[in-house]
C-alpha cells in the first residue's frame, strides 16, 4: 500500500507541522517515509509545499510525479488548484474554504470556487471556524489534517492522533487537548 501526499499552503499557515504529524504517526506505525519540503518566503506570505511518500515497500523518490498524488491538502483554495497537474485521476483534495489573498492578482473568489466545484473529488470546510469552535484558532491546520485522515488511510486515525499528542507535548496539556479536539471535529466534518 502506497499514498502519495502534496501539502500546500501559505506560509505561517502550519503546513509543516502537519507534515511533521503524518511523519510521526507513520514512523510509529513503521511505515516507509520520503519527504521533500519546498520554502516559501514564509514570513511574506508565500507558497509552502511538501511532498510526502508513504508506504510499505521501499521508497525510491522523495517527489510526487505529475498526475501520481493520492491526496493534495491544502490550506488554502487556490494553493490546491496550483497543484492540481499532480493529483491522480482518482485522487482527492481537501482544502479550506477561505482564501488568503495575499497576492494583487488573486483570483476571484467566484472563479476559484467553481473551479474546485468543477472538480470530483473535493472536500472544503471553513476549518479557522472549526478550530475555532474547537478551542484555539491556532489548530485550523489539525482541523485540516483529521478533514484528510479519512484518505491518508495507510496511517490510522490513532496513530495519527497519537503523533498530534507526542508533537504538540512540548506545549502543555492544554494546547495537546485542543490540537486532539480539532483534529476530531475536522474528521467528523468530512464524514
Amino acid at each position: 500500500m502506497k499514498k502519495d501526499i502534496i501539502l500546500c499552503g501559505v506560509g505561517g499557515q502550519g503546513i509543516l507541522s502537519i507534515a511533521t504529524i503524518i511523519g510521526e504517526a507513520a514512523t510509529q506505525a513503521n511505515v516507509n517515509l520520503k519527504q521533500a519540503e519546498v520554502h516559501g518566503m514564509s514570513q511574506r506570505g508565500g507558497d509552502v509545499q511538501s511532498n510526502l511518500r508513504l508506504s510499505t515497500d521501499p521508497i525510491y523518490s522523495d517527489l510526487i510525479s505529475m498526475g501520481e498524488a493520492d491526496v493534495i491538502i491544502s490550506m488554502e483554495p487556490m494553493e490546491a488548484l496550483r497543484y492540481l497537474p499532480y493529483l491522480s485521476k482518482d485522487g482527492v483534495i481537501v482544502t479550506s474554504n477561505k482564501p488568503f489573498v495575499n497576492i494583487p492578482n488573486y483570483p476571484e473568489e467566484e472563479a476559484l470556487f467553481a473551479e474546485l466545484a468543477s472538480l470530483p473529488n473535493v472536500v472544503q470546510l471553513d476549518i479557522e471556524q472549526v478550530a475555532k469552535d474547537a478551542g484555539s484558532v491556532r489548530s485550523a491546520n489539525v482541523v485540516l489534517l483529521g478533514m484528510a485522515s479519512k484518505y491518508i488511510e495507510i496511517v490510522s486515525d490513532e496513530a495519527l492522533r497519537n503523533a498530534v499528542a507526542t508533537i504538540f507535548a512540548r506545549k502543555g496539556e492544554k494546547v495537546v487537548e485542543s490540537n486532539l479536539k480539532a483534529f476530531d471535529m475536522g474528521a467528523e466534518a468530512a464524514k
